[in-house]
Formats: structure tokens, sequence, C-alpha cells
């Protein structure tokens, strides 16, 4: 038996350390953000700050699109107009809480278990996950964020190695041809728990076209 972050005492299963969560790469990060904040970060004055919405996707922390600049670079151009930029950084993943991992799952059944036993306890609804304007995609993650912050406050409570760094693929957006099983705006994000994870940010540079990219 364990006992959960809110005082319930739990089930016998426990989320357990997995040998292979320690991801052995660096990835290219990138991330979106205004041109104050850019200038500010590629400078060196400041770091990028958390987000600690209740309806983020991979729960509260540091956010990026894998390996994709596009990506970034077009969410920078939707919230931002002509002010909308790229930081790139360099990130080790550490010990990281993988969605891209089948055995992840299990972990996440249990922390939703949690917070079930937790909310019923003190008498308060669980969130829920909610449609964005285009009723295509769930943009409002209040649920999946809930369960990964019940598993950080988890681990934190059981004095258990934290999670620095939490990973996962998304589809978004529509078909990309009529029919497809792929859809246009699938990415992987990273949610950076641990700053130590960010290892350097750097300016995005444009193609030499006289040279191949290797």
């Amino acid at each position: 038996m364990v006992t959960s972050s809110g005082g319930v005492r739990m089930m016998n299963n426990e989320l357990i350390d997995v040998m292979y969560s320690k991801l052995p790469n660096a990835v290219f990060g990138f991330h979106g953000c205004s041109v104050t904040v850019y200038d500010s970060v590629i400078s060196g004055d400041e770091h990028l700050k958390p987000s600690n919405n209740a309806y983020d996707w991979l729960g509260n922390g540091i956010y990026f699109w894998e390996n994709s600049f596009e990506r970034a670079a077009e969410w920078a151009k939707n919230k931002y107009g002509v002010d909308g930029r790229v930081v790139g950084a360099i990130l080790d993943l550490g010990n990281c809480l993988d969605f891209t991992d089948y055995r992840s799952m299990e972990i996440l059944k249990l922390g939703y278990e949690m917070l079930k036993i937790n909310c019923d306890a003190i008498g308060e609804q669980i969130p829920v996950n909610k449609f964005g304007k285009s009723q295509n995609d769930l943009l409002l993650r209040n649920l999946d964020c809930a369960v990964i912050q019940e598993i950080h406050d988890y681990n934190h409570i059981m004095d258990r190695d934290p999670y620095d760094s939490v990973r996962g693929i998304f589809t978004e957006g529509k078909e990309v041809y009529p029919g497809a099983g792929i859809i246009e705006k699938t990415h992987t994000q990273i949610c950076i728990v641990n700053p130590n994870c960010i290892k350097g940010y750097f300016k995005p540079l444009e193609r030499n076209k006289e040279y191949r990219i290797p």
C-alpha cells in the first residue's frame, strides 16, 4: 500500500522507476515567443519562463517543439504576428516521462487513479479536457495536466527521483489529404521541468543554400 498526495491509502502498485527513462541524446527544441522575450533570452539577460496553466498539455514547465523550427515559427506568427520569434535550445531530457514509450502508459493510469481518489476525498470534480474553438482538437488539457502534476507531486512526497522532463506526440489539425491517417500538425512536444536540462540557447540560422544540410 502507498499513500497518495492527498493522504489517501492507495493500491499496491507503485510508480516504479524505469531503467531506460533516461534518454541518451541531446535534442534540439524550438520555443515560439515574442520579440521581447527572444531578445532577452538570446542576449543572455533572461531564461525562458515555465508555463503554469491548468490546461498545459504535458503539465507545468518550459515548452518546446522537438526538432521542428517550422511549427514553432507558425505558432509564434499566429500569436504575435510580425513580432513572433523562435528561440532554439539544446536539451538533455534527463529522467524523462516519455509518452512515446509504452511503459509510461501504466504510470499515467496510476496517476489518474491517484487524482480520482484525491478529488473524491476533498469533494472536488476531477478536471476534464476540453475542445478549442474548432471542436477538432483538445486544446485545453486540464485533465492531462492534473494527472501529470499528480505524478510529480507523488514523486516529491515519496522522495523518489523526480522527472526532469515530459515528452509526448500529439495529433492536431486536419487530415493531410482526404482519407489520410496522418494529421497535418502532428508534432512532438517537450516540457522541461528541470531548467538544468536546457544546456544552451541559440539563434536559429537560415540555410546556406550553397551547401547541402548534413
